[in-house]
């Protein structure tokens, strides 16, 4: 059995990971923000572990949890109320224009 050393590189017209990953955020800036809000979240909570005073440690960490929950679920909601901006109001407001 042959090894190939350059096994992982796509075939030709296929996008690597990394343009699929920039052509998606194009796409959908919105998510990056989430994430990386969630990440940015999240370690900052760990961060603050040393801090948390009396608080028990299971509860310290559902708050940690929710409060980057909370910034996935908040870019999505942007996202949609974006999208539904462009698509309808936007898009119907020209329509009434061209009319």
């Amino acid at each position: 059995m042959s090894t190939n050393k350059d096994s992982w590189v796509p075939p030709e017209g296929e996008d690597s990971v990394s343009e699929k990953l920039l052509k998606k955020t194009r796409e959908s800036p919105l998510v990056p923000i989430g994430l990386g809000g969630c990440l940015v979240v999240a370690a900052y909570r760990i961060y603050r572990l040393k801090a948390r005073g009396s608080t028990k440690m299971s509860i310290h960490l559902i708050h940690t949890r929710v409060a980057a929950q909370a910034c996935a679920v908040g870019a999505i909601m942007l996202g949609a109320m974006y999208t539904m901006y462009r698509d309808y109001i936007k898009r119907t407001a020209q329509d009434v224009g061209e009319k």
